[in-house]
């Protein structure tokens, strides 16, 4: 990755709408992109797709991003995702997912129909997620991030990690059991 000068000096042209910048963005950056769509979008042509819908958010909400909250990288993966699965959810490929992630908002998983109240106990439910998550080793909060936050198969994961799917298999059920009984009922998995 760069050096965080040069992400810095970066982003600011991107700010500034360089489009310079913007190649220089799809250089470094696509590859990431590709990673993260790859799973969600399986048709090659609706990940290129998906890859330019990202990259023209990336031009028209770069103003958005603020550094105080997060990395760049971490902002363009979940604007990544994010796209990706709403690709997939307008074509009908997904219904409703059944997992809520580690890093989801209100406004991510609220339906239009809920109220105020819902909003809430859904914050505060991924809120005591996302706290429960941090509490695992950092290999099983790299194992349940990719499984429910990137949607890789059992395979990928098995193959990147060096690991057995049988072994992926067994991790993930002790992690699900873990955030389950931590959790009680908040829990999906």
């Amino acid at each position: 990755m760069a050096k965080a000068g040069w992400d810095i000096r970066w982003i600011q042209r991107l700010r500034r709408h360089e489009e310079e910048a913007m190649g220089e963005f799809l250089r470094q950056f696509s590859p990431l992109m590709r990673y993260i769509i790859a799973p969600i979008l399986s048709d090659p042509r609706e990940q290129e797709e998906c890859l330019q819908d990202v990259a023209m958010r990336v031009w028209d909400r770069i103003a958005q991003y603020d550094e105080t909250r997060g990395s760049f990288t971490a902002w363009l993966t979940a604007l990544t995702r994010n796209t990706a699965l709403n690709r997939a959810k307008s074509s009908g490929r997904i219904e409703r997912m059944q997992e809520v992630s580690a890093d989801e908002t209100p406004e991510d998983i609220a339906s239009a129909e809920a109220g105020p109240e819902e909003q809430v106990i859904r914050q505060e439910r991924a809120h005591r997620i996302r706290q429960a998550v941090a509490g695992l080793n950092n290999g099983d909060q790299q194992l349940f991030y990719r499984k429910y936050y990137y949607m890789q198969s059992t395979a990928q994961i098995a193959a990147e990690m060096g690991m057995s799917e049988r072994a992926v298999e067994g991790r993930l059920y002790r992690v699900k059991k873990k955030l389950r009984q931590e959790l009680g009922g908040e829990w999906y998995g």
